[in-house]
């Protein structure tokens, strides 16, 4: 056992372009030619990325920050791959960014700074939809899941 997690911790690296975790020196998503490389989604943590991945709905590439920022934990823009992202921009490729932080306090405060400092980038920035998963009732759910349901309702 001891001998595996040696082995593991010495294949496995982070990517300097996504900061995925890799075992290559680029991850198997940004080495991929089937990806439409004008979209990144920003994610906080790698298992975000996975779960992202599960959906098999999303093609383009991915920008994993390393947290959200947290004043009260001291996690400042700093401490993210905040300036890594800007400089993905620089090309010209990228033409919509999604931002796929959580939708919480430190989550919504991390897509509100990435939104206006990513705007003046000409490029579209997205949010992921919050609302109502499938299979719920509108009796069990909050009052913040509701109204940000209603927020991001869409023409059927």
């Amino acid at each position: 056992m001891a001998k595996a997690i040696t082995e593991l911790k010495e294949r496995i690296r982070i990517c300097p372009t996504c900061f995925n975790i890799a075992e290559e020196d680029l991850c198997e998503i940004c080495q991929s030619q089937e990806r439409d490389k004008s979209i990144i989604c920003v994610v906080e943590e790698a298992n975000d990325l996975l779960a992202i991945e599960k959906t098999k709905g999303f093609k383009g590439l991915y920008h994993v920050l390393g947290g959200s920022l947290s004043p009260l934990e001291g996690r400042g823009p700093d401490e993210l791959q905040i300036e890594a992202l800007l400089r993905r921009l620089e090309g010209g490729e990228v033409r919509e960014v999604i931002i796929a932080t959580n939708p919480n306090v430190e989550g919504e405060a991390t897509s509100l700074y990435l939104h206006r400092l990513l705007k003046p980038a000409g490029v579209v920035v997205t949010r992921l939809a919050h609302g109502l998963p499938m299979g719920s009732d509108l009796e069990y759910a909050d009052e913040v899941t509701l109204a940000k349901a209603m927020e991001g309702r869409r023409e059927l």
